[in-house]
């Protein structure tokens, strides 16, 4: 106590001091607050002794939560993909943003890519489940719906790009037929990406697939667009609406083709999809504005989505070998799934997948959306990566 004497001495005429290294060692101490400081302290607990009580006596008053629901003036158009000897498809028919608002009417669907020439480019983790049927898009068709239950087939004429094969539209068309006669569920026909050579192999394809209710993928600004939905309106095909995230673009396309004659029942839109980790978030961001401008009444909007999910398997992370990244049959169809299920929680209708076991585990979420929003079981999570075994 001298010691602290002392010092309070010497600091009695001092206006500021720093003292450095200092140590006090003593067996007890204590601590007399001037009397406004300890009143503020004791207020202070008290307040928050009182705060505590209030959250308590809340939650236990809360009861069970319920989700926020929201009624929209507007809803989505219900598109059919298949007709004839096609077991047809449902997309859209949403009066609701989220399932948690009401249960969708009718699942996403995912369909199958298949190439009509051998896609050495393919990965690993896909091409050995392929390898055997690339040489023929029939029978790589076929092998998708009979060994891993596709619902929908993507048929890309790849072979009729000019800097690829340079087949003719003809060509690309007798590729459909054999698709065609090959499987009995829907299909989706690409091109190749050439902007002066895809109208005409979308035209010809159409043509041969006539009352099959196809899906011609697709028409954008960039390219002869009216001839593609003319094609459709001629022969009974769905045509898909691709604008790169960009909503006004998107409207003004969708206006485009309903003024050569489609329907919103005749057009799917693909609002661009960017993988996970390279820019999905601009994807999201389009996608929800297109779902929501769509339910408040935006009739240029009220469309089904599509999204090409593949676009995951050119994210590095999908299928570069590298040890502390994990191996490749995981991560390659981990990143297409989520990838996939992001966007399917914003609204898309239509997911364009290559993996098997992305497919098939896509699927069977999306079967979920058609059920109310309700569990009391603890999901089973323990072993979910090695589900993809």
């Amino acid at each position: 106590m001298d010691q602290i004497n002392q010092l309070l001495k010497l600091l009695e005429n001092t206006e500021s001091v720093e003292i450095h290294d200092f140590r006090m060692d003593f067996e007890e101490l204590e601590i007399n607050l001037a009397p406004a400081i300890a009143q503020t302290v004791h207020q202070t607990v008290a307040k928050q002794q009182l705060i505590k009580k209030s959250m308590e006596k809340t939650l236990l008053n809360a009861g069970e939560f319920k989700p926020p629901i929201k009624e929209y003036p507007g809803s989505i158009a219900q598109v059919q993909l298949g007709d004839g000897a096609r077991k047809p498809v449902y997309l859209g028919g949403q009066t609701a943003l989220y399932r948690f608002e009401e249960p969708q009417p009718n699942p996403p669907v995912v369909t199958f890519d298949v190439f009509d020439i051998p896609m050495p480019g393919l990965p690993r983790p896909i091409r050995e489940h392929f390898s055997e049927v690339m040489d023929s898009p029939g029978e790589w068709a076929k092998k998708a719906v009979k060994d891993y239950g596709a619902n929908m087939i993507t048929v890309h004429l790849i072979g009729t790009g000019p800097k690829v094969m340079d087949k003719s539209p003809r060509e690309g068309a007798l590729a459909i037929e054999e698709v065609l006669q090959a499987v009995d569920v829907p299909i989706a026909i690409g091109a190749s990406g050439d902007p002066i050579k895809d109208p005409l192999v979308l035209e010809a394809a159409a043509e041969v697939s006539e009352g099959e209710r196809c899906l011609l993928a697709s028409a954008n600004m960039d390219l002869d667009y009216e001839k593609i939905a003319k094609a459709a309106v001629d022969h009974g095909h769905v045509v898909l609406s691709w604008a790169i995230t960009d909503v006004n673009m998107q409207k003004s396309l969708n206006r485009s083709l309903m003024k050569v004659g489609l329907k919103k029942e005749d057009i799917v839109m693909d609002p661009t999809t960017c993988a996970l980790g390279y820019g999905i978030e601009f994807s999201i961001d389009v996608i929800t504005r297109t779902r929501l401008g769509a339910l408040k009444g935006d009739p240029d909007l009220q469309m089904p989505m599509s999204s090409g999910t593949t676009n995951a398997w050119g994210s590095r992370e999908a299928w570069m070998k590298n040890d502390d990244w994990g191996p490749t049959d995981y991560r390659g169809p981990l990143w297409e799934i989520f990838t996939g299920l992001t966007l399917m929680l914003n609204g898309v209708d239509l997911f364009m997948m290559l993996h098997p076991d992305s497919v098939r585990i896509l699927r069977e979420i999306g079967e979920t959306f058609t059920k109310d929003y309700l569990s009391n079981s603890p999901a089973k999570t323990e072993n979910w990566i090695t589900e993809l075994e």
